[in-house]
């Protein structure tokens, strides 16, 4: 099977295996995420608005957002990195790309921590996303301009040993789940 087959099949794969995850989550999901960013207080950062069955970010970056600026991203078009808009909790919002809310009117700025969003992970920081490429691109871009955080955000049971990797796919920092905070290791 090529690259692009075994991601396909990993995807659908990990769409399924997240469903029940989301369905049987509670409220206290991003706690740990929240005690990550209080580590971080007043640099700038990205979160995302959830869709599908995706982990919800939100009490933590609104908790963020009491201490500096925090974003979401933008889609502005295929195979472009993303851009990222400053978030408030009482943002006026409109729907984006992939039905992600996004700021109505958006103020354009560039985060120095993301919080990614993804289907599957590794403790190596391997990351399986939805395959436009959006934050393999972003990271990049950010990362050749200073030092940038990419937090992985997700169930701890989104966590498998066998992620199809190419060498463009970034790989994260540190892995937040509602369970806790798992450390990258690198071999």
């Amino acid at each position: 099977m090529s690259l692009a087959g075994a991601k396909d099949a990993a995807r659908k794969a990990a769409f399924a295996h997240r469903k029940p995850l989301f369905e049987n989550a509670n409220a206290a999901q991003a706690g740990y995420l929240s005690e990550v960013l209080a580590g971080y207080r007043g640099v700038p950062l990205s979160g995302f608005m959830p869709i599908r069955t995706e982990i919800d970010p939100v009490p933590a970056m609104a908790e963020a957002s009491a201490h500096g600026p925090v974003g979401v991203p933008v889609i502005v078009a295929a195979d472009t990195p993303l851009r990222f808009a400053q978030w408030t909790p009482d943002a006026a919002m409109a729907a984006g790309a992939f039905g992600a809310l996004i700021p109505q009117d958006p103020v354009f700025f560039e985060p120095e921590i993301v919080i990614v969003p993804l289907l599957s992970f590794d403790r190596a920081g391997g990351r399986l996303g939805y395959g436009g490429g959006f934050y393999d691109r972003t990271l990049e871009m950010l990362r050749a301009k200073r030092a940038t955080l990419a937090i992985g955000f997700a169930f701890a049971g989104q966590e498998t040993n066998d992620i199809p990797l190419e060498g463009t796919d970034q790989p994260l920092d540190l892995i937040v789940t509602e369970r806790g905070v798992i450390e990258v290791t690198r071999s």
